[in-house]
């Protein structure tokens, strides 16, 4: 929901933050790489209690995900890279749910195990989706820059960013934060299954 109006505030910032990046060679593959490994250190973090450390982290994997896109367009992007990137965050996005339910199996693991219910479905819509847009050609009125045609929603990257930053300062919150984003992200799917079939459907009998 937010993307769509953060992305183009930031697009500058990280180009300037890229370039020198781009000067001395460094591909955006290697920076999704080591965004992803620098995010999976957050999990052991937040297994004991290291929340303040472990946003941290969470930052700078973000940061790393907003920079090898920012590479990418120095460079021309490739599919290859945009897989790889897309690949590497939902799997980030899982394993910090699953930093907090190792945190405190007791109170967080049936809304964990919740909230990956419902990341499963944003990812399913948002996937499924753009594999078919691929395929009959459509095309992104917002995120022009993408590897991948997408669909939005209540719950987009800024809105789980801001998520699992609230869930690091407040960390007692975790199971009502959980099932309150969770309930956002089912919406979310609906929204898109909704929509992505009737797009694809409208698609198919154009043809």
């Amino acid at each position: 929901m937010l993307d769509r109006h953060l992305i183009p505030l930031v697009r500058r910032p990280l180009a300037a933050l890229a370039a020198p990046l781009a000067r001395r060679h460094i591909s955006p593959n290697q920076l999704t790489l080591a965004g992803f490994a620098i995010g999976l250190l957050a999990v052991p973090l937040l297994a004991f209690g290291c929340y303040g450390a472990a946003l941290l982290l969470i930052a700078l994997n973000r940061l790393c995900d907003g920079l090898d896109g920012a590479l990418a367009r120095h460079s021309g992007g490739s599919d290859s890279g945009g897989f790889l990137d897309i690949v590497c965050d939902f799997i980030f996005y899982a394993a910090v749910v699953l930093g907090f339910a190792l945190a405190d199996p007791a109170s967080n693991a049936l809304p964990a195990a919740f909230l990956l219910f419902c990341f499963m479905g944003t990812g399913a819509s948002f996937l499924a989706f753009a594999v078919m847009a691929a395929r009959y050609g459509l095309q992104s009125p917002v995120y022009h820059n993408k590897s991948l045609y997408y669909l939005g929603g209540l719950t987009e990257g800024s809105e789980t960013m801001a998520l699992f930053a609230a869930m690091c300062l407040w960390p007692a919150g975790f199971s009502p934060l959980a099932w309150g984003f969770g309930a956002l992200c089912l919406l979310t799917t609906a929204g898109r299954v909704y929509y992505g079939f009737h797009t694809i459907r409208r698609a198919e009998q154009a043809q």
